[in-house]
């Protein structure tokens, strides 16, 4: 309680020194640090995270497109169970709606072959564009789908939806 935790940083010479037997600095082991238990000891844990796409259904994926593996896991899946569990803790995923050229949705109506889903569905609780702020957790499927194309990007909301209808409402 009252101190930095953290499992590694990353500096130079000067940056050791200061870290060095400050007593406002923790540096811990990662099996620590991302223990969900240790996270969930600390009421109002909020963490947040970014993704490269979310799926209708919620499930986010932080490390792949499709096959093609861009990073780690990091320990992201422990730390949203940690702030899940924690008293009053949020877990927030941003990205933007769109990828840097604008010319697809990072929303998409299912991950592609091969991508790694880094936050199941069930533990995905807010999703955040610059579109805005979509609600999921304790949701169903048809209701994640709806706030998840309200914060799509404007031009792909109509094939969203169409995707949403052929594939959430047999």
């Amino acid at each position: 309680r009252g101190k930095a935790v953290s499992g590694g940083i990353v500096g130079d010479e000067e940056d050791w020194a200061f870290l060095q037997d400050n007593p406002a600095f923790d540096l811990r082991g990662c099996a620590y640090v991302l223990n969900p238990q240790t996270l969930a000891a600390n009421d109002n844990m909020v963490v947040i995270n970014a993704a490269l796409m979310v799926d209708l259904t919620g499930q986010i994926a932080s490390e792949s497109i499709g096959a093609t593996m861009l990073s780690g896991t990091g320990g992201l899946l422990e730390i949203v169970i940690g702030a899940l569990w924690s008293k009053g803790g949020r877990s927030i995923t941003v990205l933007p709606a769109t990828n840097d050229e604008g010319r697809s949705s990072r929303i998409v109506p299912l991950l592609p072959e091969g991508a790694v889903v880094s936050v199941p569905r069930l533990l995905a609780d807010t999703v955040v564009t610059e579109h805005g702020v979509a609600r999921l957790l304790g949701k169903t499927i048809r209701e994640r789908a709806e706030e998840l194309i309200a914060i799509s990007g404007p031009d792909f909301r109509a094939d969203l939806r169409a995707a949403a209808q052929r594939l959430l409402y047999p």
